[in-house]
This record gives structure tokens, C-alpha cells and sequence, in this order.
């Protein structure tokens, strides 16, 4: 199943991706499909974010790559921040950062988004508390992280969370490629069989520490190849069986 969000008439509604038509739905697909029987073709339809965040739980450093080139040793657990929902940004949506943000980069992610409530769940049973996977672009302002010692502002500024274009369970998680292009140019190559906390111990770990609701966001990190943006720039992620995610610095 292939799911998407998209503005309809002005408001923000659900559907599902068959061929090149979205069936719309009435509600979230968290508690079933409920179609409402409208129809749009796929080329018509101006996405959102695919989810209903309530938070974004990210996970710093999950590739031994890319704690390396930030000249950190590989963490021997999960290091989670939060991003708020300000940063929720659409697919094709511009990025844009405030005027005192000297270095602004890309970090191309899988992301994931939350079926039902997950509190304390085991790792054998985490499949059945996701609903699909997606594309996303933890956006972060770099300068700023290395002068507040701390990842908050540099990672929840708005708008610094795009992701989409669709959120499906069509894809096995394990050994996804990530692709990030700059302008075109392939700035990180990596795949998620490189985790160093693959997904049930993931979210195993973070519901054992809060609750996650239906709709939420959890993004699994990023590989090596972080690199800056600048405004004018396009930046791309894509990801095997879920397609591209592209945003235009502005």
C-alpha cells in the first residue's frame, strides 16, 4: 500500500496511490481504510507530509560512517533528539533558513511513521506498529549546532523536516539504498543494512522511554556525505521502493 497526504479543496486529507490515481480517503489510516470516494489523478495533487506528527524522534550518529566524519566514535546506544512539528515541511517544499544561519546542510533519512500507540513494545512485534516508510531531510543549521554544544535550535528551526512523496509497506527495510543529490550531483551514498541499531531494538528502545502516538515520526539517521546548502540549491533523497524527495533552498 502506497499512502499519501494531499491538500483537497484547501484541506489536508489521506489517500492511497493506485497506479497513477489516489483514491482519498474520509480519515487517517491508522484505524483502517475508509474511502470517501473522491478520485484525483496523481499528477494533480499537491502533497503534504505524510503523517500526523505529534513529535519527530530522530536518532543521531546511527551510521558508523557518519559519527566518524563528525569526529565522534560510533555510540554504543541509540542517541535520540526530538524535531516539533514546526519543522514538518511538504514534499517540493521550500527550505528556508533564518539570516543568522552561516552553514545549512542536508542529511538524507528513512523515515518511518507510527500506526498505534507503541509504549514499551518488544522488538519482535515492532512491524505492527508501522504503518509505511518514507523519505526524509533532516535539515540542520550546522554552525549553530557547533555554537549552542546542543542539537535544538540547529535541528527545529521551521520547515527543517521535509519528507514524503508517498509513505508505504511495500518495502522491507533492511538493506534500503539512500541516495542525497545536490544541484544533481550525489553527495551520500549509503544503505540501511548499515545501521548500527537496526529498527525493532530502535523502537524498542525509544517507546521504552516515551510514548509514541499514531501519526508520529521516528527518522533513522543519516549516512556519511553531509555537506552544505546553499539558497538556489535543489536537494533530492531517494530512496529504493519509495521514490524522491525534493526541496528547493530558498
Amino acid at each position: 500500500m502506497k499512502y499519501l497526504k494531499l491538500e483537497r479543496d484547501g484541506i489536508p486529507c489521506w489517500g492511497v496511490l493506485e497506479g497513477e490515481a489516489v483514491r482519498t480517503l474520509s480519515a487517517p489510516p491508522f484505524d483502517g481504510l475508509h474511502y470517501d470516494g473522491g478520485c484525483i489523478p496523481f499528477s494533480e495533487c499537491r502533497l503534504l507530509a505524510p503523517c500526523e506528527a505529534t513529535k519527530i524522534v530522530c536518532v543521531g550518529k546511527n551510521y558508523r560512517d557518519h559519527a566518524l566524519e563528525l569526529g565522534d566514535a560510533a555510540p554504543d546506544h541509540p542517541i535520540l533528539f526530538l524535531k516539533g512539528r514546526n519543522t514538518i515541511n511538504r514534499p517540493d517544499g521550500d527550505i528556508h533558513a533564518p539570516a543568522f544561519v552561516g552553514r545549512l546542510d542536508y542529511e538524507g533519512e528513512l523515515a518511518f511513521v507510527i500506526s498505534r500507540r507503541a509504549k514499551e513494545i518488544k522488538p519482535e512485534d515492532y512491524a505492527g506498529y508501522i504503518l509505511g516508510y518514507t523519505c526524509l531531510n533532516d535539515v540542520t543549521a550546522r554552525d549553530i549546532q557547533q555554537l549552542d554544544e546542543q542539537w535544538s535550535r540547529a535541528k527545529c528551526m521551521d520547515g527543517f523536516a521535509p519528507m514524503g512523496p508517498v509513505l508505504t509497506d511495500e518495502v522491507e527495510p533492511e538493506g534500503l539504498d539512500i541516495v542525497t543529490r545536490l544541484n544533481g550531483n550525489v553527495v551520500q551514498r549509503g544503505n540501511t543494512s548499515d545501521f548500527l541499531t537496526r529498527l525493532p531494538e530502535l523502537l524498542a528502545f525509544i517507546t521504552a522511554s516515551m510514548t509514541l502516538e499514531p501519526g508520529d515520526v521516528v527518522t533513522t539517521g543519516t549516512p556519511a556525505g553531509i555537506g552544505p546548502m546553499q539558497a538556489g540549491d535543489t536537494v533530492e533523497v531517494e530512496i529504493t521502493g519509495i521514490g524522491v524527495l525534493r526541496n528547493r533552498v530558498i
